[in-house]
């Protein structure tokens, strides 16, 4: 499996909640290596991998009679099937697990050849009733990875005196192309965010100096800020009284260490500045 290619992949099934969730994790997807992304309706290309909802018997009898057909690597999320014998995913959608689980269907089953090529199958994508087209004659060529997209950077700003927690947030940002920048007081905080502009900035509370509740009004004190930058606590307070504290300052979601992988992810997604602009 190519690191520097980009993957396209059918959605079959999965409730219109989930759909939403997956809008968000294709979101961050598409910036990593490999990069994953919903296979579009429009595209002469065909889909490289199906994802499956393995509990719902219409999506099932849909996945197996084109797979029949048309092989390819897949990924259920449910129930297994055990005529496939494909196992599953457990619910709810996990972010992490999902993109990894990606990575290794393909690497289990790479194609070997044009062979298997030829039979990758033109298919609808996460639109919901989208019809299914009959796949014109392909090539080799024709069905290997597209380059990958390229995905602008987005700027990040961690504030945390803890080097533990800085080095943490550095390995979860990097994969999925976030350029971060990195603070330990609060004073070096809100001077960055007054000559940089960032997607997310990244918080503690119990900080050197002016702590994150300060520096978070500070920074929304900024109009401009107010629409382009997010602020997120990341603290180990976790009261009922620090979240209000964290509310009233304006921070846009606050989450408590140690963070849980699946909920940074969401709010990786959540705000970046397409997920932003959709919102608004």
């Amino acid at each position: 499996m190519d690191q520097s290619e980009n993957y396209f992949v059918d959605v079959i099934g999965f409730n219109q909640t989930e759909r939403l969730l997956l809008s968000s994790i294709f979101g961050l997807a598409a910036r990593r290596a490999p990069s994953f992304a919903p296979r579009d309706a429009k595209s002469t290309r065909p889909a490289d991998l199906y994802l499956v909802d393995g509990s719902d018997e219409a999506a099932m009898n849909e996945f197996r009679a084109v797979r029949a057909r048309y092989p390819a690597p897949a990924v259920l999320v449910g129930a297994a099937d055990a005529k496939s014998g494909l196992p599953a995913l457990p619910r709810p959608l996990q972010w992490a697990r999902l993109l990894q689980s990606f990575d290794d269907a393909l690497q289990a089953q790479a194609p070997a050849g044009a062979d298997y090529e030829k039979t990758m199958v033109l298919r609808r994508t996460l639109a919901p009733g989208a019809p299914v087209r009959t796949p014109a004659p392909l090539t080799a060529s024709a069905v290997r990875p597209a380059p990958r997209i390229a995905v602008p950077a987005d700027l990040v700003l961690v504030v945390d005196d803890n080097a533990t927690v800085r080095k943490f947030m550095e390995a979860k940002l990097a994969p999925y192309g976030f350029q971060a920048d990195f603070a330990e007081t609060g004073e070096q905080a809100v001077g960055m965010t007054g000559t940089k502009e960032y997607t997310c900035v990244f918080l503690d509370v119990v900080l050197p100096g002016i702590d994150g509740y300060q520096v978070c009004k500070l920074i929304k004190s900024n109009k401009q800020a107010i629409k382009r930058t997010a602020v997120v606590m990341l603290t180990s307070r976790s009261s009922p009284f620090d979240k209000l504290r964290g509310s009233l300052a304006g921070c846009d979601e606050y989450l408590t260490k140690p963070v849980d992988e699946n909920r940074l992810l969401e709010v990786m997604a959540k705000f970046l500045p397409a997920a932003r602009q959709a919102a608004a």
